[in-house]
C-alpha cells in the first residue's frame, strides 16, 4: 500500500509560525510519531511527504534520525491541502493502484488503523477512518441560531486515513480542478463525483493536533502509551 502524508501547513492555530509538524512531542517532531507508525504498519510500502520545499531541510533530519526501512519521497505541496494532495497522486508509483492518505498531524494514528484501513480498501473504491460523533450537533445560521438537530445516530466524524482508488481519486481531483470545488478531505471530492465512501472504525485517540490543548492531550496518551 501506499501511503501519502499531507504536511504543508503552517501552525498559526498552535501560535506558531513554523510548520506545526516540526513542533516537539514528548522528545521527537509531531511529524515523527506519524512516520515511525507508518514505518510499523505491515501494509504499508511507499511513504510520500507533502510539504513545502523550505521545510525538506528538517524533514530530511527528521528521517535520518529515526532511520526508516521504508522509501520515502518528499512532494513538494501546493498553497491548500487539496492542491498538495493532487501533486502527491502526481508523484505516485507508476504501479500504485490504491492509495492512503493521512493528515501528518494526526500523529497518534496505530499501524493497526493504518492495515485495517489498507487491508478494506481491497474491497472498496473509497473509505475513510472515523469515529461515531458523542455529542449532540445543532446546525445554526449565520447569527447563530439553531435551524435543526440532525439525529445523532447517522453523524460520525471523520478522520484519516483515507483510502481510495488512485486513478479515480485522480478523476475526482481533476474535477474538482475544472469545477471550482473546495473541500477540506478527498472523500468530500469522491462524494460530490457520486463515488461511494466507506466507514472504516476509526481511534478515539487519532486525534487531529491543532491547538496546545491537542498537545498536551497528545503528549498525555502518548506517555500512557510507552509505559504499558
Amino acid at each position: 500500500m501506499y501511503l501519502l502524508i499531507p504536511a504543508a501547513g503552517m501552525g498559526k492555530r498552535m501560535g506558531s509560525e513554523r510548520n506545526k509538524l516540526l513542533l516537539n512531542l514528548l522528545g521527537k517532531p509531531l511529524l515523527s510519531w506519524t512516520l515511525l507508525a507508518a514505518e510499523t504498519a505491515q501494509k504499508i510500502e511507499w511513504i510520500g511527504i507533502i510539504g513545502q520545499p523550505y521545510d525538506f531541510p528538517e524533514f530530511k533530519n527528521i528521517l535520518e534520525n529515526i532511520s526508516l526501512n521504508k522509501p520515502v519521497e518528499l512532494i513538494s505541496g501546493g498553497e491548500t491541502r487539496q492542491q498538495s494532495v493532487y501533486n502527491g497522486l502526481q508523484a505516485l508509483p507508476k504501479e500504485a493502484e490504491n492509495v492512503l492518505i493521512h493528515d501528518g498531524a494526526r500523529c497518534l494514528v496505530t499501524p493497526n488503523l493504518f492495515d485495517r484501513c489498507a487491508e478494506e480498501l481491497l474491497n472498496c473504491q473509497g473509505l475513510i477512518a472515523a469515529i461515531p460523533v458523542k455529542d449532540t450537533i445543532k446546525i445554526v445560521d449565520s447569527k447563530q441560531f439553531i435551524k435543526d438537530t440532525p439525529k445523532r445516530s447517522n453523524l460520525w466524524a471523520a478522520q484519516t486515513p483515507q483510502g481510495f482508488d488512485v486513478n479515480l481519486l485522480k478523476e475526482s481531483h481533476e474535477k474538482g480542478y475544472q469545477m471550482g470545488w473546495q473541500v477540506t478531505d478527498d472523500a468530500a471530492l469522491f462524494e460530490k463525483c457520486q463515488l461511494p465512501v466507506k466507514i472504516v472504525q476509526g481511534e478515539e485517540t487519532n486525534l487531529k493536533v491543532t491547538t496546545p490543548v491537542d498537545l498536551a492531550i497528545a503528549e498525555f496518551i502518548l506517555k500512557q502509551r510507552l509505559t504499558q
